[in-house]
């Protein structure tokens, strides 16, 4: 089993007012200055941008254990090369995931994403290669061990679908190392010293992997698709990915959302190229271009497909030699359910024959309120008598969907029975006390950051490029994110309003 650690400190530690409004001046126009940025809120985002808002932050970095964050980052080459395998190996993800035997059954999105790949695969069309960027999440759990508090590390989910602020985790890194540089945090913490502020490379360990997928697709002209939503105010968080590759690798990005893919995706007859048509705007003035890699920045919710020339064009995407990232088994492979099925007897052993101890470890308890062909009560039993410890979760991406605490009972008593299997039961992690931070968010001022008690949330990045006859993996860990919320706030998401951005200070 893997050891815990002690409890962080009490943070964050104490300023006066003047410091504090110090701090926020110094941070706010940090962040404006090096794209810690993101579109302020509109109903309808303009073509071309006007205006830019700083990404909600935190003042102070927030404590965490040296030794969990080395864990984290040591298991991530493990996970990789675990949903590498899951993705590949179709009739597990037939009898978890699929609209005949699995959770799609039940489940409409999930289902209507695993019919366009079994709709694809009986046309005897398969993805040669797949490039996934993953990210972990884990929280700290408080436990008492031997009669004392102690702290480990439990997984919340893993993500196989556009993988969020990678790029902004970068930055919000480099700003604490900033503030730290030119004010020593005005000497209130000894945590506060720059061995203690790690290193985050997240740009270009992302584009590494998506730089590896255009070389092995093989042609050097091909370019980039990024698949995004309409108004996506996250912009500037993937176009950091965008220069980078650009800038260190010489290759072109496009990006399109469904709605333009739908007018300008071409898949060519019998090579199964995929184009994107641009008349007018390439330099070479030619029509369209070829592409290598398709990177999904939208397509992991509902709210993606509001038609079904939506999902049309996913399946024409899905149809080409293109590298999908993620192609739609990896998207499924990330799916609640799979995550609980791997914790069952001898599932893991599936795809890893030499399964770490401390991977186990940072599981919780979870189940599924049905199990196909179950029974549909104990299940549902379980949750209603552990509610107030428990988290119900849907097969969703993207924040605000889960159901907590003392809101699972009424949830249950209106959830139809047919729908019960779509959703995972978890036992809440219990995260330390006495932990808070200033929650900084744009418009606030400089007597804006607002001191509040908070859970931080680590993710770790990586990325694994798998698949061929050889059913090859390459893949490496690539960096990491820690979003922080208030305590009061179930939800995680910064892009959904609940979150800020936030960086390590490691404690022993």
């Amino acid at each position: 089993m893997t050891s815990s650690s002690s409890p962080p400190p009490q943070w964050p530690p104490e300023i006066s007012d003047q410091q504090r409004e110090q701090l926020t001046l110094l941070a706010t126009t940090y962040a404006l200055s090096h794209g810690l940025i993101c579109l302020p809120p509109a109903n309808v985002q303009p073509p071309a941008p006007t205006s830019a808002i700083h990404a909600p932050l935190a003042l102070f970095p927030s404590p965490f254990p040296r030794k969990q964050f080395e864990l984290a980052k040591r298991l991530q080459r493990e996970y990789n090369v675990l949903y590498a395998r899951v993705a590949m190996d179709e009739e597990f993800l037939d009898r978890v995931m699929g609209a005949e035997r699995g959770v799609g059954r039940v489940d409409e999105f999930t289902g209507h994403l695993w019919r366009i790949w079994k709709s694809l695969r009986d046309q005897g069309i398969h993805q040669s290669r797949h490039l996934g960027l993953f990210r972990s999440d884990y929280l700290l759990h408080s436990a008492d061990t031997d009669g004392a508090p102690t702290v480990s590390l439990k997984q919340v989910e893993f993500n196989t679908i556009s993988s969020s602020f990678g790029a902004l985790s970068q930055n919000v890194a480099q700003m604490h190392r900033y503030l730290a540089a030119t004010t020593e945090y005005f000497n209130s913490s000894p945590y506060l010293k720059p061995d203690n502020l790690p290193p985050n490379e997240t740009i270009a360990g992302l584009v590494e992997g998506l730089a590896s997928a255009h070389r092995t697709y093989g042609a050097t002209s091909a370019w980039i698709l990024f698949v995004v939503q309409p108004g996506e105010r996250n912009v500037f968080d993937q176009r950091w990915l965008e220069y980078e590759l650009i800038e260190k690798h010489s290759i072109h990005v496009i990006r399109q959302t469904f709605d333009e893919l739908a007018v300008s995706a071409q898949v060519l007859t019998g090579s199964r190229v995929l184009q994107v048509r641009l008349p007018g705007l390439l330099p070479d003035g030619s029509e369209s271009v070829e592409i290598s890699t398709v990177y999904f920045r939208a397509g992991y919710t509902p709210n993606d497909y509001p038609t079904p020339r939506h999902y049309s064009t996913r399946q024409l995407l899905e149809s080409s030699v293109a590298i999908q990232c993620p192609s739609i088994p990896l998207q499924l492979a990330g799916g609640k359910k799979v995550q609980q099925v791997l914790t069952q007897l001898g599932e893991m052993e599936r795809f890893l024959h030499d399964v770490s101890p401390d991977l186990r470890s940072t599981w919780m308890n979870m189940w599924a309120l049905k199990e196909p062909g179950g029974d549909h009560t104990e299940g549902v039993i379980r949750a209603r008598q552990g509610a107030l410890n428990l988290v119900l979760k849907p097969q969703r991406e993207g924040g605000g969907n889960n159901v907590y605490k003392e809101d699972i009972t009424s949830f249950l008593d209106t959830l139809p029975e047919s729908e019960q299997e779509a959703w995972i039961a978890m036992e809440l992690i219990k995260t330390p006390e006495g932990l808070g931070n200033y929650l900084v968010r744009a418009g606030s001022g400089t007597e804006g950051a607002v001191k509040a008690e908070v859970v931080s949330e680590l993710g770790i990045f990586g990325w694994a490029l798998f698949g061929g006859p050889e059913k090859s993996i390459e893949e490496k860990e690539v960096g990491w994110l820690l979003r922080t919320k208030g305590k009061d706030s179930n939800e995680g998401g910064v892009a959904a309003g609940f979150s800020v951005l936030d960086s390590l200070v490691l404690v022993d």
